[in-house]
C-alpha cells in the first residue's frame, strides 16, 4: 500500500478511524497481529484508495468509483454521507498526492477470507 500512495497519485483515501479497526478485530474475533499478518490485508487496504483527487463535493448519491484494486465504492448521500456500509465523518483533508476522507467502518471485500496466520 505504501507503494501505491507513494506513486504520483492523485489518490482519494477513505481512511478508518481507529475504532473502526478495533471494531473489525471484534467482528472477526482476531488479534492486531492476526490482522496484520493476513496475506490479503493489502488488497483490503487498497481497497480504500480511488485513483483522482475527489472532494466532498465532488460526491452525488449513487456515484460509484472504482478503487486501485479494481473494487467499485458506491455513495450514498440520501442521509449521512456513507461510502459502502461506512460513514464518511470527516471530509477534505489535504495530503500532497492527494485528499483523504474518514469513515467509521473497515471496508471489507465482500470475497474476503480471513486465514490461519502464525504472528510468531
Amino acid at each position: 500500500m505504501v507503494e501505491t500512495l507513494q506513486s504520483e497519485g492523485p489518490f482519494t483515501v477513505f481512511a478508518p478511524t481507529n475504532a473502526a479497526f478495533e471494531k473489525l478485530l471484534m467482528d472477526l474475533d482476531i488479534t492486531a497481529e492476526q490482522l496484520l499478518a493476513q496475506p490479503v490485508l493489502a488488497k483490503v487496504l487498497t481497497d480504500h484508495v480511488v485513483s483522482g483527487n475527489v472532494l466532498a463535493a465532488d460526491l452525488t448519491d449513487g456515484m460509484e468509483a472504482e478503487t486501485v484494486n479494481g473494487q467499485e465504492v458506491t455513495f450514498d448521500l440520501s442521509g449521512n454521507p456513507m461510502v459502502n456500509d461506512a460513514m464518511i465523518i470527516t471530509t477534505d483533508f489535504e495530503a500532497t498526492n492527494g485528499v483523504v476522507h474518514t469513515i467509521d467502518t473497515v471496508l471489507v471485500p465482500s470475497d474476503f477470507e480471513l486465514q490461519e496466520v502464525d504472528v510468531n
